[in-house]
């Protein structure tokens, strides 16, 4: 049995594409509500990509800038053309994202079962704590450990170091949990075990000769395996 699980926090336990729906009603208006899963998936891209060129700038910031950056390239490539008060809107929605449906009851069963699950996010530990909170699930982690502590961001090795650092585990005993191919590489590069959720069958990873060491579809099936 895994000794840690550190779980990813956007996109594994959390749903990117839960503000959709906010952004069908805003975009209702200019009659392109059809545009919004487009604009969903090119603002979480584009969040990334902010925070990977941050990290090899050595340019830290707060990843709710690299959110709202993103919110702002994705309304001018789109040409959604959303105000400012609409873009406030939906950053504040991006707050109160919702868990994925599998990620309670997969909690709680690692909980029963003894083992130390942590949140381990790019977000700062304000945020993250404030999305755990809502969703109903922060009382199933043991710590929030978040990335401005070291100011890099994943898959920076950094960021893995200081993990196993702040858990005081060693590498081996430490398992990451993550929907993001990025994630799972980064934290068995750094000699970390990693379970990849891959939640979309059409998900392909990333072909770089480093496998997870275990790949699911869902939470469900990694307490199965590691509950």
């Amino acid at each position: 049995m895994a000794t840690v699980l550190a779980f990813d926090v956007y996109g594994t336990l959390i749903d990117t594409h839960g503000v959709v729906a906010e952004l069908e009603t805003r975009l209702a208006t200019g009659g392109k509500a059809a545009l919004a899963p487009e604009f969903s998936r090119r603002w979480r891209d584009k969040q990334l990509e902010y925070s990977f060129r941050r990290g090899l700038m050595g340019d830290y910031v707060d990843f709710s800038q690299c959110t709202r950056e993103a919110l702002e390239f994705t309304d001018r490539a789109l040409q959604t053309r959303f105000s400012d008060a609409d873009k406030d809107h939906l950053m504040a929605t991006y707050a109160r994202l919702p868990a994925f449906p599998d990620a309670a009851a997969a909690l709680a069963r690692f909980q029963e079962a003894g083992v130390t699950c942590v949140a381990f996010s790019n977000g700062s530990r304000e945020a993250v704590e404030g999305l755990l909170s809502q969703a109903g699930i922060r009382e199933r982690f043991d710590e929030v450990i978040s990335v401005e502590e070291v100011k890099r961001f994943k898959p920076d090795p950094a960021v893995y170091a200081h993990l196993r650092n702040r858990l005081e585990v060693a590498p081996g005993d430490t398992w990451l949990v993550s929907s993001n191919p990025f994630d799972v590489i980064g934290a068995r590069h750094a000699g970390l075990h990693a379970a990849w959720v891959r939640r979309s069958l059409d998900a392909p990873f990333d072909p770089w000769g480093i496998e997870p060491d275990m790949t699911v579809p869902d939470l469900d099936a990694l307490a199965e395996r590691l509950g």
